[in-house]
């Protein structure tokens, strides 16, 4: 996520005091979680206008790891939690992206993909400076998204990824709505973000990202949304649901990129809370964020601009949906 604007490039990380651990019940989906790190030491580590951020307000670090397998909780024989496997959706398919009929194990279920940014925004100063309510507070439309060092930035990254996951996961018969294809001079704002999630009845919903932190900051962390009731947002309905699939795509992304849990957000575990994100807020479906690393990192950067590393992510990304999709 870019550090311009609102929600990026703060002068120094904040840890926020704030610390809402997820419940017990998610705590205990993941047992054997730490192994991320052992892939982590083996492979030498690797806004919305809401972007992940490495210190946004709001951010509360999770006490449950990833899994590395991905295995759902009933293999633990931990409890889920309330919500957490969404009951099959009366939702007719529609045609994919490549005009067949979606057919398949995911059949009659609809996942928004939400590429982060956009990669005009930044011709379009005024429109995405524009304030938008996300329930606890006023912010930006948008924002331009960070760039590696070199200059190749967020938006082309997420948006390539975002293609490379809707054809995964259409291949599975899911119905993929993505909230911008390319097709937009700027945005859409966070808000109209989390809107078309909600108006599609996604059974699931990811925004993907790449974070714009510091030197020496690697990994990946998913961004799950926290208890908010306030204003036009009430998330109540969705934490759970929402802790699940983030949960599930972090394990799958650990098992197939190799890729470790963020080294400085997270506390290890690659799950963080927040409460300040509109597309979150503003969510009535189960969603999470994922940033998928550090494009101000060399290492990161050098696996983010790898279309070999990209298609890895998108796997893990589906992979994990695909599990919470099916229970």
């Amino acid at each position: 996520m870019s550090y311009t604007g609102p929600d990026f490039e703060p002068p120094q990380p904040r840890r926020s005091p704030l610390r809402r651990p997820l419940t017990v019940a998610v705590a205990a989906l993941v047992p054997g979680a730490l192994l991320g790190w052992g892939v982590y030491a083996a492979v030498d580590g690797p806004g919305d206008g809401d972007g992940g951020g490495s210190d946004r307000a709001g951010a509360v670090r999770t006490s449950a790891a990833p899994s590395a397998s991905g295995a759902p909780a009933s293999e633990g024989g931990a409890e889920k939690p309330a919500g957490s496997s969404p009951a099959p959706t009366s939702k007719a398919p529609s045609a994919s992206a490549s005009g067949l009929p979606a057919s398949g194990p995911l059949e009659g279920r609809v996942v928004v993909i939400d590429p982060g940014h956009n990669a005009a925004n930044f011709q379009h100063a005024s429109e995405i400076n524009r304030k938008v309510n996300v329930g606890t507070h006023w912010k930006e439309c948008d924002t331009t998204g960070t760039a590696t060092n070199a200059g190749w930035p967020e938006a082309k990254f997420t948006l390539d990824v975002a293609h490379r996951l809707r054809t995964l996961l259409e291949e599975q018969g899911a119905t993929v709505k993505l909230t911008q294809d390319g097709d937009r001079s700027f945005g859409p704002c966070v808000d109209e973000r989390a809107r078309i999630g909600n108006e599609a009845k996604a059974d699931a919903a990811i925004s993907i990202h790449a974070d714009g932190s510091g030197a020496g900051n690697r990994g990946f962390h998913v961004i799950m949304p926290g208890p908010v009731h306030e204003g036009a947002a009430d998330t109540r309905a969705i934490v759970a649901p929402s802790a699940e699939l983030g949960k599930r795509v972090a394990g799958s992304f650990v098992r197939v990129t190799g890729t470790a849990p963020s080294n400085y957000l997270g506390d290890g575990t690659g799950l963080v809370t927040r409460t300040d994100l509109g597309g979150l807020n503003l969510s009535t479906v189960p969603k999470v964020f994922i940033e998928c690393g550090n494009m101000r990192d060399s290492k990161d950067a050098a696996l983010l601009t790898s279309g070999s590393w990209r298609q890895k992510a998108a796997q893990g990304m589906s992979e994990g949906i695909v599990s919470f999709l099916r229970g």
